[in-house]
């Protein structure tokens, strides 16, 4: 009985734990600065296919998750990543 309690102890002890870093982790990248329009190369028009309403750091209706400012719909800069499908 005494080991059962224990493993349950433990086990309680590494959920709390994990949820603990998560939760920093997250603090940490929700309080990452953006860089400047100019350091990450933004233009205002696509690269070819590659625009920001297409882009995983877009956020709607204007503005991104990396760079500072407002940010095009129909713009592009260096920071890409094409959203998941």
């Amino acid at each position: 009985m005494k080991d059962r309690f224990l493993s349950e102890r433990r086990a309680l002890l590494g959920v709390g734990l994990a949820a603990a870093g998560g939760a920093l982790c997250y603090r940490a990248a929700a309080q990452q600065p953006k860089i400047s329009k100019s350091q990450a190369s933004y233009q205002d028009t696509p690269k070819g296919e590659q625009q920001c309403d297409r882009c995983a750091h877009f956020m709607a209706p204007d503005s991104c998750k990396l760079v500072e400012g407002k940010i095009s719909r129909s713009g592009w800069c260096s920071l890409y990543s094409a959203k998941p499908k």
